[in-house]
């Protein structure tokens, strides 16, 4: 008889070969979303975002996590665990010139234009596991995880990484949507919309912030933040049926087929926008945790 250890790990492995699958076919599709190879949804601030301008938010979004690193003007050490095509990646490295950052993905689409794209930058992508990589114990100033601790559930084990490779006093700053209740709790309509944004984005789960803040003090990290930006995220996730049309419309005229990976793309993104309607049963968070 298999038992429940055995059938988690072959879960985890699966859900790892999906989301292999689905960064190698469909990052390609995130320039439709943002010229910027930004891989995440945005930051509003009146007057200061247009909320008509994709990219502005999205790199604000950039902009205030590096905020919450507070890196130094000296010679600094950032990784990006889970970083895409590096878009925080160069959007740090263009506004401060004393850092050398490093990022990991298991896609191997993302390593190759990654770095294409850091030409001239100090910064390298590696195709690594962010909650198994070979760097040193206490090699790194500052951690990002923007909307990727998500693909591994949230789990002990990616707070644990992150933990090991910081430096003593190191920050970590993770932007990503959370469950304000369990899931055993959800209402069926935010079940549902849970369900399908983790089915189609190759989520493992989407854990509860109260257990995820609980989970980083134990891990041992102090003066763990979690900031509610929800309403500041809004503007940007309403984007998404715009750009869903918009894709399609651009795959019809020049005659493309959708891929697979690329419908589960847009679906993810059409859940995304259901998920954030169900306010009492998800939020996004900003997460600030020093080791």
């Amino acid at each position: 008889m298999i038992s429940t250890l055995t059938l988690q790990k072959q879960a985890t492995e699966k859900n790892k070969v999906q989301i292999i699958d689905f960064y190698n076919e469909a990052t390609e599709d995130y320039k439709f979303w943002s010229k910027d190879f930004n891989m995440h949804f945005g930051y509003y601030i009146p007057f200061k975002t247009c909320v008509f301008t994709r990219d502005s938010m999205l790199n604000q979004m950039n902009h205030q996590v590096l905020k919450r690193l507070n890196l130094s003007t000296t010679k600094t050490n950032l990784i990006d665990l889970g970083c895409g095509m590096g878009g925080t990646m160069r959007y740090a490295l263009k506004k401060h010139n004393t850092l050398t950052a490093f990022g990991v993905t298991l896609s191997d689409f993302q390593v190759q234009k990654g770095n294409e794209l850091l030409t001239n930058l100090n910064g390298t992508i590696l195709k690594e596991n962010y909650n198994s990589t070979s760097f040193k114990d206490n090699t790194f100033d500052a951690a990002t995880a923007i909307e990727s601790f998500c693909h591994s559930g949230h789990s002990k084990e990616s707070i644990q990484e992150a933990f090991r490779i910081l430096k003593p006093k190191g920050t970590l700053v993770i932007a990503d949507a959370f469950l304000k209740k369990p899931s055993d709790k959800l209402n069926a309509s935010s079940r549902f919309a849970h369900d399908h944004l983790c089915h189609h984005y190759s989520l493992e789960k989407l854990e509860t912030i109260d257990t995820m803040v609980n989970n980083l003090k134990q891990m041992g990290f102090k003066h763990v933040k979690a900031e509610n930006i929800s309403y500041r995220v809004a503007p940007s996730v309403f984007h998404v049926p715009f750009a869903i049309l918009g894709f399609m419309l651009k795959k019809l005229f020049t005659h493309k087929k959708l891929k697979r990976e690329s419908l589960h793309n847009l679906k993810g993104s059409f859940y995304a926008l259901l998920s954030g309607l169900h306010l009492k049963s998800f939020g996004y968070y900003l997460i600030t945790a020093i080791k």
